[in-house]
């Protein structure tokens, strides 16, 4: 969208790269082109340049996921509360134009990493409609109170796909170990997004995980505890990318779980919408 290359579809078109989304929707917007391979394999990373946009960012296309079923429209304010690196940012500014998205960071270096990513793929002239902040994201909700139409949860998670596909069986025992704690850093983060959004707004929470203690027992808490929000049905979304993605079948109407297989290597992703009343 912000650096569009014929040469680069051309190239990518020419090495059985194909556009995930064909036909475009008010789901799936022309402008948000992501294109995969049915063939494994792996695309080089651009570097960052100064004053040079890149022409493409390398993600989990299961990521997408999460953005689409926020369904953010023009001109509503948008907070990625856990945005480093910054992918799911840059795919909500390509879904639509935003009148603010504030992507947060808790972590100084992560945060870096965020401002870098940003200034890679957004020009200038649209840095103006982007807020990157520096907050724990437990404290939004007490500082900007009703301020946000959407919000994405993409909350800290022990991560199965980074060990799913390696070998260090030390790193997996120390994830697994750590899972208790996350959830409740993870409830945390959603009622303070709770607290920041505003009466009838939407919230995504999504993890890379397959952890049931960290997906389905956090939302099942969340509804359970919180009085003023609800759950919203996500079978739509499901049903219009059911032929790219492979979705388990054991969750409820207000989730997806993308479960990577031969062929549809994407996620694992979690997704649950709930919506503030």
């Amino acid at each position: 969208k912000f650096s569009c290359s014929s040469e680069m579809e051309s190239y990518l078109c020419l090495k059985n790269y194909r556009l995930l989304f064909t036909r475009p929707s008010s789901s799936f917007p022309q402008s948000l082109k992501c294109y995969i391979s049915d063939a494994p394999g792996k695309f080089p990373a651009q570097k960052h340049k100064d004053g040079q946009l890149k022409q493409y960012y390398l993600l989990n296309a299961a990521s997408l996921l999460a953005v689409l079923a926020l369904e953010i429209k023009n001109g509503e304010k948008v907070l990625d509360m856990c945005a480093a690196p910054g992918g799911k940012s840059i795919a909500t500014l390509q879904y639509a134009c935003p009148g603010l998205l504030q992507s947060n960071e808790y972590d100084n270096l992560r945060f870096h990493w965020l401002k870098q990513t940003l200034e890679s793929f957004i020009p200038e002239s649209l840095m103006s409609l982007i807020t990157v902040s520096l907050n724990d994201g437990r404290e939004i909700g007490n500082r900007q109170p009703e301020k946000f139409d959407k919000i994405l949860v993409d909350a800290p998670c022990s991560n199965d796909r980074s060990w799913l596909f390696s070998s260090d069986t030390q790193r997996a025992t120390l994830h697994l170990a750590q899972r208790k704690l996350l959830s409740a850093v993870q409830i945390q983060l959603l009622r303070s997004a709770i607290k920041a959004l505003r009466p009838g707004g939407y919230l995504v929470y999504s993890t890379c995980t397959l952890s049931k203690a960290e997906n389905n027992d956090v939302i099942n808490h969340i509804l359970d505890s919180c009085s003023n929000v609800l759950p919203v049905n996500l079978q739509t979304l499901l049903t219009s990318v059911s032929k790219e993605f492979s979705f388990a079948s054991n969750v409820q109407q207000h989730e997806l779980l993308v479960l990577p297989e031969r062929g549809k290597a994407w996620g694992p992703m979690y997704i649950s919408k709930l919506k503030k009343i």
